[in-house]
């Protein structure tokens, strides 16, 4: 009779550690597809970040290419003008330099 209630205990002992250990298996994989769907979500946000990024990177260069092309614009008006104001200065020149020989002759 002892060795049939031993043989009952062992029984229930293994048992009982054989559903312990199905259930450990249990919760890891539960852990281990959370683990899955976190990584998951964190690529596609992580994916999305660095696609916010290139597009920002791509918009800043594009402003700065235009406000690029908006200083040389600006560096080719003001050179235009200044030739315009050189021009000016020289025809007014020729006019005082004939003016000044026109009352030496006098």
């Amino acid at each position: 009779m002892k060795k049939v209630l031993v043989a009952v205990m062992a029984l229930t002992l293994s048992m009982s550690v054989l559903t312990s250990c199905r259930e450990a298996a249990d919760k890891a994989k539960e852990a281990s597809e959370e683990a899955s769907e976190t990584f998951e979500k964190a690529g596609e946000d992580l994916k999305e970040a660095t696609n916010d990024a290139v597009d920002a990177v791509k918009k800043a260069g594009d402003e700065a290419m235009e406000m690029g092309e908006q200083a040389v614009d600006s560096i080719k008006k003001a050179g235009e003008e200044a030739m315009d104001k050189a021009e000016e200065m020289g025809e007014d020149a020729k006019e005082i330099t004939k003016k000044a020989m026109d009352s030496l002759k006098m």
